[in-house]
């Protein structure tokens, strides 16, 4: 369909970002979507049908979740091939961002349906653009994983991240996630985000270190955004000279070959690790 009418051949699926706590952040476009649908996917139909009262707008829903998102998505994308409108809402914020709308979005390009983003508010970009980091350069990581090893793997690929890193948490696992992170990059800058847009919105600011002790006497509360500073490209070099200060030049060597690396690129990089020309190197190894 066109923004406000029908195709003949089959539907549109429509993510509609909505407030993540002040009702005015709504978009004109999204209500008027919203009235023109024939079917809403809610992640919470209680929360969707207090915003759409709100605005007086009555449609058909249906629930969209984290525990059927793989078999309600098939039967979402039934409605969508027979013709009809389909706008997906979570609880606060874009659609597909650490949400389910992820999968049925995916599931309709894969099917040629035509899927359009409604932009809105979205508490990632909220959280960096007030808390004064660099976004020249960002990743975006949601909530760190609840597996252990999967958990530890990210905060190991954090460790080496030099962009601005935007994270989720919710308050009750807040004190845990601060003190692996850490453990995990060191002392880090951290802008905490709370209650983006409402009343009591705050962003703090600390090092990793500040923020554990801070909360140790300070009950978190609210959903939260993490800020945190990348790694520093100098101090991760200082890091690994000091390492490769440690080895030998054979072991140095031996590091590389053991991973596949032939001599002469193993020689090559040993010297660029230690800021040194190659035949430096080789000649370290002749002389050995």
């Amino acid at each position: 369909m066109e923004e406000n009418g029908k195709s003949a051949a089959q539907g549109t699926l429509y993510l509609c970002a909505t407030p993540i706590g002040n009702l005015e952040d709504i978009t004109l476009r999204v209500l008027q979507t919203l009235k023109n649908v024939d079917l809403i996917a809610a992640e919470d139909t209680r929360n969707t049908l207090r915003l759409l009262n709100h605005f007086d707008i009555h449609k058909p829903m249906t629930s969209y979740h984290e525990h059927n998102k793989y078999e309600k998505a098939d039967e979402l994308i039934g409605h969508l091939l027979r013709g009809e409108n389909i706008a997906v809402m979570t609880d606060a914020g874009t659609p597909a961002i650490s949400d389910p709308g992820e999968v049925l979005a995916a599931k309709c390009m894969e099917q040629g349906i035509r899927v359009t983003s409604l932009p809105g508010a979205c508490a990632l970009i909220t959280g960096l653009t007030m808390s004064g980091m660099s976004a020249r350069r960002f990743c975006f990581e949601g909530f760190l994983p609840t597996d252990k090893k999967e958990r530890r793997h990210v905060l190991e690929r954090l460790s080496e991240e030099e962009r601005t890193t935007i994270l989720y948490e919710a308050p009750h696992h807040l004190r845990t996630t601060l003190r692996e992170l850490q453990e995990a990059l060191g002392d880090r800058k951290i802008v905490l985000c709370r209650e983006l847009t409402k009343k009591f919105e705050e962003a703090k600011a600390f090092t990793l270190q500040e923020a554990g002790e801070y909360y140790e006497t300070n009950d978190p509360r609210g959903e939260y955004v993490l800020v945190l500073a990348g790694a520093d490209p100098k101090e991760k070099k200082r890091r690994e000279e000091a390492v490769w200060g440690t080895m030998s030049i054979e072991e140095h060597m031996a590091y590389y070959e053991s991973q596949g690396t032939d001599r002469k690129e193993a020689m090559k990089l040993v010297a660029r690790d230690r800021g040194v020309p190659k035949r430096e190197i080789y000649r370290a190894l002749i002389k050995a």
